[in-house]
C-alpha cells in the first residue's frame, strides 16, 4: 500500500523531567498510512515521546506539527486535538464502573456529541470487528486482559482519529492474550491506518512495521526498514539490543562427565555386583517337587 504525504513532523523535540533530559532534540517525520514501530531499552524515551504527541506531557523545546497544526502551541485545544490522535495505554485505562459498551459510547456521546443511535451503531461495528459485541454488557473486571485491551483500542478508534498511538499495549498481558491484541493492530495496518507503536514484541515489529525507529538515551539511533534493521543493524548499540532477544548462545549446563579412573571403578563395581548375583543363584538349593 502506497503512503500518503507527511502527516506528522517532529523537530528538535526536547523533554526534561527536572534535571533529567529524556528527549534530547529528537527529529522525526511520519507519512500518512505509515506504521512506525519504536523500540529501544527501557528508559530511552519511547513512551514519553508518545505522551508528548498526545499532550499528556509538556515539552521544553522543539516543535510537533500534526496536519499543519502546531501541537506545541500553548493555546491548543487538546480536548479537540485528542479526537484526532487516539492513544491506547499499557494498562487499558477503562472506567471500571462502566460496561464495555458504555466505555466506548462515552467519548462518542459526551465529547463528539453524537446521538445515542449513531454512537451505538459505531460501537457495534467496532466491537463486532474485534469479536467483543457479545461481551458488550460486561464490566472490565469480568473481562480478560486481552479483552480489556481490545475494548480500549475500540474506544480510541470509535472517535475516528487520524493517527493512533500504541504504548506497549501487550506488556501487561499473558502470552496467550498477546496474539489476540496484536492481530487487531495488524488488521488496522492492513487498512492503511497511520500508527506509532511502542513495543518489545520483536517478531510483531518486524511483521507490521513500514519503518523501525531504534531509540537510546533520548535520541534516534537508527531509522530503517524492518528487514534492514533486524537483519543488519547499522550500529553496535542496536546489535547489542537485538542480541538480548537471541538465545542460541545459551546452553543448558551438562552434568560433568566422569573421569577415566572413576569410570573404570564403576565398571569394576558393576562387574563384581553381577558376579555376586550369579554366585547367589548357583548356591541356592533346588526346590523339592
Amino acid at each position: 500500500m502506497s503512503l500518503g504525504p507527511d502527516i506528522l513532523k517532529i523537530k528538535d523535540l526536547k523533554k526534561n523531567f527536572g534535571s533529567l533530559a529524556v528527549l534530547k532534540g529528537l527529529t522525526l517525520t511520519v507519512r500518512q498510512g505509515e506504521v512506525l514501530v519504536i523500540i529501544g531499552p527501557s528508559g530511552c524515551g519511547k513512551s514519553t515521546l508518545l505522551r508528548c504527541l498526545n499532550g499528556l506531557e509538556p515539552v521544553q523545546g522543539g516543535q510537533i506539527i500534526f496536519g499543519g497544526q502546531y501541537l506545541t502551541d500553548p493555546h491548543i485545544n487538546w480536548s479537540r486535538t485528542r479526537q484526532r490522535i487516539g492513544m491506547v495505554f499499557q494498562n487499558y485505562e477503562l472506567f471500571p464502573h462502566l460496561t464495555a459498551l458504555d466505555n466506548v459510547l462515552l467519548g462518542l456521546i459526551r465529547v463528539q456529541k453524537r446521538s445515542k443511535t449513531e454512537a451505538l451503531a459505531i460501537a457495534e461495528r467496532w466491537l463486532t470487528r474485534v469479536g467483543l459485541w457479545d461481551r458488550r454488557g460486561s464490566f472490565p473486571r469480568q473481562l480478560s486482559g486481552g479483552q480489556k485491551q481490545r475494548v480500549a483500542i475500540v474506544r480510541a478508534l470509535a472517535l475516528e482519529p487520524e493517527i493512533m498511538l500504541f504504548d506497549e499495549v501487550t506488556a501487561s498481558l499473558d502470552p496467550e492474550m498477546v496474539r489476540e491484541v496484536l492481530d487487531v493492530i495488524v488488521n488496522l495496518a492492513k487498512d492503511g491506518r497511520t500508527m506509532l507503536i511502542v513495543t518489545h514484541e520483536m517478531a510483531f515489529a518486524k511483521a507490521v512495521a513500514d519503518r523501525v525507529i531504534f531509540m537510546d538515551e533520548g535520541l534516534i539511533v537508527e531509522d530503517a526498514k524492518p528487514e534492514v534493521f533486524f537483519e543488519n543493524p547499522a550500529t553496535e548499540r542496536a546489535r547489542r539490543f537485538l542480541n538480548i532477544f537471541q538465545f542460541s548462545d545459551i546452553h543448558k549446563p551438562q552434568e560433568p562427565s566422569a573421569s577415566p579412573l572413576a569410570k573404570e571403578a564403576q565398571d569394576v563395581k558393576e562387574s563384581n555386583d553381577a558376579k555376586e548375583s550369579n554366585d547367589a543363584k548357583d548356591s541356592k538349593e533346588p526346590e523339592l517337587s
